[in-house]
């Protein structure tokens, strides 16, 4: 008969072993319900992004998209997609700041898209390249998150997954406007990586659902 050391060790190791093949059921699943939920809903709302570029246009100068490089998975640097709801060159004179609710810099006729988080949905492609997920951290700049690893040190561990368009950091507290509002923000992007589930995606997307109106923007 084993020893009950040997039958603790066994069973350890098939529960780790379960526990792995669950994690990473769960990450081949989710990109797969990325790239196809992230498909249909560009193809539902390319009339609305249609409708955003023309009126684009009509209220100031510049491009229509506006690329900005964020930290992705293992500290991956990729270009995000917005539309440009701010004037051109906004950020020559100041650097990377973070936007705060009556940023000056908006365009006026544009300030409902930032309000309503319309501006993020061209990161639907960041989710059918594979840099984003629909669900997950929101990614930072490169400049900002320096500046955090030095408050934050454990900051890099929302690098671990792929950073989302909506999270539950952004639909818990909203987004973040300053180093020290960030603290609730990590405390609640790593509860999220740590507990990561169907249930949790679901409630999350519902939830961003009820929040497009809010004021605050990212």
């Amino acid at each position: 008969m084993p020893e009950p050391v040997t039958l603790i060790a066994v069973g350890s190791g098939i529960t780790g072993l379960a526990a792995h093949l669950a994690r990473r059921y769960f990450e081949v699943a989710k990109e797969v319900v990325d790239i196809i939920l992230g498909f249909l809903a560009l193809v539902v709302l390319l009339p609305l992004l249609a409708f955003c570029a023309l009126l684009i246009k009509l209220s100031s100068r510049g491009p229509v998209l506006f690329a900005q490089v964020r930290v992705g998975k293992g500290a991956k640097l990729f270009r995000m997609y917005k539309l440009r709801t701010m004037y051109a060159d906004a950020e020559k004179r100041t650097g990377a700041v973070w936007a705060s609710q009556k940023d000056p810099r908006i365009v006026p006729m544009l300030r409902w898209m930032r309000r309503s988080h319309v501006d993020e949905l061209p990161q639907l492609v960041n989710v059918l390249r594979g840099e984003m997920s629909l669900v997950g951290p929101r990614p930072e700049r490169p400049e900002i998150l320096e500046q955090l690893e030095r408050v934050f040190p454990s900051v890099r561990q929302r690098l671990s997954v792929r950073p989302g368009i909506t999270g539950l950091a952004q639909v818990r507290n909203g987004y973040d406007k300053d180093v020290q509002s960030f603290r609730r923000k990590l405390e609640a992007d790593l509860e999220y990586i740590a507990h990561r589930n169907w249930s949790t995606e679901i409630r999350i997307m519902a939830a961003t659902l009820g929040k497009l109106n809010d004021e605050t923007a990212h």
